[in-house]
C-alpha cells in the first residue's frame, strides 16, 4: 500500500488505525532487532485471572526481566480490592529493579489508544498476541506492522514482540507480519507449550530448529507453560535443552506464561500430566541462571 491509513478490527470490534510508513523503510530500516541476550526472562503476568503481584516473580539482578501485562485487570491492595481501571503500578517495580522492563500485550479486549497508555504508565514495550482473527494475513501484517512502526518512530517504546504458535489458522498471520515488518520486531515469543503434551527433548530441539527457520534472523525465545497446556516440561528436560542451546550460542532467552498465584513463602504451582509440583522463587531463579 502507498500512504493512507490502515484499520483492522478484532473479534470484539476494536480498531487499530495508523498511517503507513515511508516506502523506503521496507528496504532500509532504521530499527534493528534487539541484541541477543541469553539472560533474558519474560513472564506473561496476569494471564489467568488470578491475583498476582510483580513481586511474586523473582527479579534476579543477573537476569534481564520483562513483565508482559497480559489481559490483566489491576486491583487495589486494600482489604476490599477494587479495580483501578488500568492504573498499573509500573514505576515502583522498575524503580526497585533496574533490570526490569514492563510491556503490554495487545490482543483480545485490548484497550484503544495504545500510544497514550504506553506513555502514561511508562511501559517499555508492546507484545502482539492475537489468536482469533477474521481478516486476511496481509491486512493483519500491514495494520500491526504500521502500529509497531509508528510506536517506534515516535520513540514511544523501546522494544516489540509477537507471540505466534504452530497452528495453521494463526501462524500464517505472524509469518506475514514477520516477512514485511520483522525489522521492527525484537523478540519472537514462540508458544512452544502449544505443542503436544510430554514433548521429548529431541522433539523440542526439532521444533526450535523449525521455528528459527520460519523467523530467520529473529530472536526466538523458548517457553514452557505452568499448566497442562503441553510442550516440554521442566521436569522432562526443558532446562537441559536450554543449557545445550546455550553451549551452542543459540539460546536467546526464556519466557513463561501465567505463573499461578501462590503465597510467596511457598512458591509457584505448576501442573503437568496428572501431577502438581512446586517451583519456588529460588528454584526458578537458580535454574534460569544455570541454563542462561
Amino acid at each position: 500500500m502507498k500512504g493512507g491509513f490502515c484499520s483492522i478490527s478484532n473479534k470484539h470490534g476494536y480498531n487499530i488505525s495508523y498511517p503507513s510508513p515511508p516506502s523506503s523503510l521496507f528496504t532500509f530500516s532504521s530499527f534493528q532487532a534487539a541484541t541477543t541476550n541469553s539472560r533474558l526472562f519474560r513472564e506473561y503476568i496476569g494471564a489467568e485471572g488470578k491475583g498476582v503481584r510483580f513481586t511474586y516473580v523473582p527479579a534476579n539482578p543477573n537476569v534481564e526481566v520483562h513483565f508482559i501485562l497480559s489481559f490483566a485487570i489491576d486491583y487495589s491492595s486494600s482489604s476490599n480490592p477494587f479495580p483501578t481501571n488500568g492504573d498499573f503500578i509500573v514505576s515502583s517495580i522498575k524503580a526497585s529493579h533496574a533490570n526490569v522492563k514492563v510491556a503490554m500485550s495487545l490482543g483480545r479486549d485490548t484497550i484503544k489508544g495504545q500510544d497514550v497508555f504506553v506513555r502514561k504508565y511508562k511501559l517499555d514495550g508492546i507484545d502482539i498476541d492475537y489468536e482469533h482473527l477474521s481478516t486476511d494475513s496481509d491486512t493483519f501484517a500491514e495494520c500491526i506492522g504500521r502500529l509497531l512502526f509508528y510506536l517506534e518512530e515516535k520513540r514511544i517504546l523501546s522494544f516489540a514482540s509477537m507471540a505466534p504458535y504452530n497452528d495453521h489458522s494463526v501462524q500464517p498471520y505472524y509469518l506475514a507480519l514477520w516477512k514485511k515488518y520483522g525489522h521492527v520486531i525484537d523478540y519472537v515469543n514462540f508458544l512452544f507449550y502449544a505443542y503436544p503434551n510430554e514433548t521429548s527433548v529431541p522433539q523440542f530441539m526439532k521444533y526450535i530448529q523449525t521455528q528459527n527457520s520460519n523467523y530467520g534472523g529473529g530472536t526466538v525465545l523458548l517457553s514452557f507453560g505452568t499448566d497442562e497446556s503441553g510442550g516440554l516440561y521442566p521436569q522432562n528436560g526443558f532446562f537441559d535443552a536450554c543449557s545445550s542451546l546455550r553451549g551452542m550460542n543459540k539460546l536467546h532467552g526464556i519466557f513463561l506464561f501465567g505463573l499461578r498465584s501462590t503465597p510467596r513463602s511457598q512458591g509457584f504451582i505448576m501442573k503437568s500430566s496428572h501431577r502438581t509440583f512446586w517451583l519456588t522463587q529460588n528454584d526458578l531463579s537458580n535454574r534460569l541462571l544455570d541454563s542462561v
